[in-house]
């Protein structure tokens, strides 16, 4: 009796090792901090496909841009060093054209319409074109990214007050051109890069949604926020090919639907941290301005002619979402 009990405690540890052995371990990187809506949701992600793989798909967070940034990222998942990640489109649209159509500026009435569009089919055929697109990743569901203002240390309460402005925009051609068009200065540049180009003076100013102006301390060095509303970008979940690969159909299927569960999560999440930012903006002495938005629309018409002729079709689904 004694040795038997000997022998299944030796062998525990070598059933512990198997299971381990057959664990796939999935890094989730993103470069907003811990309790940031996307990565609060990729958490809540993970810790469900835990529970349902029962231990077979394993996985470990890195938010706070700890493992480079965006680019670099998406550089590690396509090699498959790094398994998962929410990316920004327009990180995405230099490598997979058809994206464009969402990077288009003032291409969404607002942020309703945005989530219709991809909540329905519009949505769900711009994630397939990034899967089966040559870019190596898995595009699973969408986070909201908020809608992009600009933020700046001059204010800019009319489309004139933008001229010659330098302002930070995601690497990008179509985000320079847009604020070239809007009369501005368009600088690519990292996010972890702006906080220092805004103290030192090398931007006026840049733009992005409040969560971002706020967790990135951007407001410290920019106290005007124009509601231009020029972008509202949703943002694809995405897993490494080869990672996705590895996965049984089951597990893919898990994947799907965990993914869509956390598009959903990070929304509610979204709306309270979006309008919780805003009051803490306002608090730290950050005036935000309302605009006339057609001067702006306006002056970006050619922005929409120019990259939106290969999607004609694309855009009129998009203005029929109601």
């Amino acid at each position: 009796m004694n040795f038997k009990r000997t022998l299944l405690i030796a062998a525990l540890p070598l059933a512990f090792l198997a299971q381990a052995a057959h664990a796939l371990d999935i890094k989730i990187a993103d470069i907003h901090p811990k309790g940031y809506p996307t990565v609060v949701a990729e958490e809540s992600m993970g810790k469900t496909l835990e529970a349902e793989s029962k231990g077979e798909l394993k996985f470990r967070y890195f938010p706070g841009g700890v493992l480079g940034s965006e680019k670099e990222v998406i550089e590690q998942m396509q090699a498959g060093a790094i398994q998962m990640s929410r990316v920004s489109l327009g990180i995405v649209g230099p490598v997979v054209p058809d994206v464009n159509v969402f990077n288009m500026p003032f291409i969404f009435r607002d942020q309703a319409h945005m989530r219709a569009v991809i909540d329905g089919e519009v949505g769900d055929a711009i994630l397939d074109r990034i899967t089966n697109s040559e870019f190596g990743l898995v595009a699973l569901a969408w986070m909201d990214g908020g809608t992009r203002n600009l933020y700046t240390k001059k204010p800019v309460r009319k489309l004139e007050d933008m001229k010659g402005m330098k302002i930070r925009v995601q690497g990008n051609p179509m985000f320079i051109e847009t604020i070239n068009a809007m009369g501005g200065n368009g600088i690519a540049m990292d996010t972890g890069e702006i906080f220092s180009a805004l103290q030192t003076g090398v931007i006026d100013g840049a733009e992005n949604n409040p969560p971002t102006m706020l967790e990135h301390n951007h407001y410290q060095n920019a106290k005007f926020y124009s509601l231009t509303g020029h972008l509202i970008l949703p943002e694809p979940i995405v897993m490494s090919k080869i990672t996705w690969n590895k996965l049984t159909p089951e597990q893919q299927d898990m994947v799907k639907k965990a993914a869509k569960a956390a598009q959903a999560e990070e929304r509610v999440l979204w709306d309270k941290k979006s309008t919780a930012s805003e009051e803490k903006l306002k608090a730290a002495g950050v005036e935000f301005i309302t605009v006339d938005k057609k001067p702006f629309y306006d002056a970006t018409a050619p922005i929409r002619a120019k990259y939106g002729a290969p999607y004609a079709d694309l855009i009129k689904r998009i203005e029929a979402v109601q």
